[in-house]
């Protein structure tokens, strides 16, 4: 674990505050989430939910799961086949650890969240990375040729991040039919990270790679409450996924945390079931901030990539005479007062991205206008 003591959102937030700088760097919103919600969370504190909860959690939250994943086709056993956890990023923890053996190669796309490597070394595997390339129109695609050659014969497993951070790509449906047909041909497991798959934009839609044909048996979907209501505090994740899949990650899960935020789950539960207008307003009011965040980047002097989904929106910042994003992010908060994080931390290839930062635009209006007024100074 010696690579990973560190992580690039404690340091830049580390000087955010030093520097009272304004901080886009960190993927949190400043807002709540839908008062029935909070209100539901606070009614379980007061009644008494407050020690162990089952451990694959609730009954009432893993039947709200598996409800909400019937929306795309699927159906899932609540009582074998959902499992919640203390967020996604222990979800995937224990997804590896698991399922992939020491000496199992998994392939990543990169830029990856840095949770994915670290998660990788803690299984024993070896990380395969396989990068985005910009296509014709700008956007940063998935190189199907790049990721059909990454598989060998020790390939175990490939994670997937649709909608995607850092670069806020969303997989179009001949991306994933790539993927899976990889899977089907090789006998890999996926294992997806759907954690902003209510936050997709320009008409775009979210398709998880589960809803394959021939992937049902073999994929783990991961999602959670933190990015669909507003509430990353809470950490409430799930897994969803054949009965013997999701019975392995239990088995690692229990010993990891045990369980995780008892009064959280029926709150969560009861967003799931009654709150999903809520989301839909909250994707539409990210799609403004979204092209706010964007004018203002363009404005200043950068350029801008396109962003399909996610928090998160990417800018190079070649135009203003810089080569270096991670040498521009350590001087921002001082320099100008603005947090912002280098794309190349994410990758095991720094030299093909280190003209990008991931700026997070799920801030207020307000504050979000300050970091581009204070961008400009440059």
């Amino acid at each position: 674990m010696q690579p990973f003591t560190s992580t690039i959102f404690a340091e830049m937030t580390a000087l955010a505050v030093q520097h009272d700088a304004v901080n886009l760097g960190q993927g949190f919103p400043d807002t709540d989430g839908p008062e029935s919600m909070l209100e539901a969370a606070r009614s379980a504190i007061s009644s008494g939910v407050n020690q162990y909860p089952p451990g694959p959690g609730m009954p009432v939250l893993r039947r709200a799961i598996a409800a909400h994943r019937s929306r795309y086709g699927m159906s899932y056993d609540p009582d074998t086949e959902v499992l919640v956890t203390v967020g996604a990023t222990e979800a995937i923890a224990a997804s590896l650890l698991a399922l992939v053996e020491a000496g199992d190669e998994v392939i990543l796309i990169e830029p990856y969240y840095d949770s994915y490597a670290a998660s990788v070394a803690m299984a024993g595997a070896t990380r395969v990375t396989v990068g985005l390339r910009e296509d014709a129109s700008g956007r940063l695609a998935l190189d199907v040729e790049a990721l059909r050659a990454a598989v060998t014969p020790r390939t175990r497993a490939i994670l997937v991040n649709s909608p995607h951070n850092p670069t806020g790509t969303v997989f179009r449906l001949e991306e994933l039919q790539a993927i899976a047909a990889l899977c089907i041909e090789h006998d890999l497991l996926a294992i997806t990270d759907e954690v902003y798959e209510h936050l997709v934009f320009d008409g775009l839609s979210h398709i998880p790679l589960a809803s394959l044909p021939g992937m049902a048996g073999r994929t783990l979907s991961i999602s959670g409450a933190g990015k669909t209501f507003n509430c990353t505090g809470w950490k409430i994740g799930w897994v969803c996924g054949p009965a013997e899949l999701v019975s392995a990650v239990r088995a690692a899960k229990q010993f990891m945390t045990f369980v995780g935020g008892a009064p959280f789950q029926p709150a969560v539960a009861h967003a799931l079931t009654a709150e999903l207008d809520w989301v839909t307003s909250l994707r539409d009011s990210l799609a403004s901030k979204r092209a706010r965040l964007a004018e203002g980047l363009r404005a200043a002097g950068f350029e801008v990539r396109s962003s399909e989904g996610t928090y998160f929106i990417c800018a190079d910042v070649r135009p203003l005479g810089y080569t270096d994003g991670w040498a521009l992010c350590r001087d921002l908060p001082a320099k100008i007062g603005v947090a912002a994080v280098p794309v190349q931390v994410f990758t095991d290839h720094p030299e093909d991205w280190q003209h990008l930062i991931r700026f997070a635009f799920c801030k207020q209006d307000a504050v979000i206008d300050e970091a581009v007024e204070r961008l400009h100074k440059l």
